[in-house]
């Protein structure tokens, strides 16, 4: 039996506001836009390419850490994020003991970081060509 994470949901306080930053400044596909009730709406946006999907929906509260999304190229994914008015952080590696470093890392090291407008916390990491 196939289990596939499909929908992941992410905590904001505006749904609107967190609507144009997925899918305008991130580039997101809004797949749905839903008022449930008063107060209760549900917007899913996909990644271009991606099986799995997130969830924004007011009201909510938290945050959420380390989502990933995988890349095949990090400097390309980083320019056009840039381009589109997203704060990105220098292409990063970890080192061996942990640490961050500046630059390139090597196969499946090198990462980009970012905040949503809620503090959300997302990562780009570089898929090495051919897998």
């Amino acid at each position: 039996m196939d289990w596939k994470l499909e929908v992941v949901s992410i905590p904001v306080a505006d749904v609107e506001r967190a609507k144009r930053f997925y899918s305008e400044q991130l580039g997101f596909v809004v797949d749905h836009d839903t008022q449930i009730s008063p107060g209760a709406r549900v917007v899913q946006l996909t990644p271009r390419g991606s099986a799995c999907s997130v969830v924004i929906g007011a009201p909510a509260g938290g945050v959420a850490k380390g989502l990933q999304l995988v890349v095949p190229d990090i400097d390309a994914a980083r320019a056009e994020l840039a381009g589109r008015g997203v704060e990105v952080s220098a292409v990063q590696h970890y080192e061996r003991d942990g640490t961050l470093a500046e630059g390139r890392g090597g196969r499946w090291n090198s990462f980009v970081f970012f905040n949503d407008l809620d503090g959300n916390g997302w990562v780009l990491q570089e898929r090495p060509e051919g897998e």
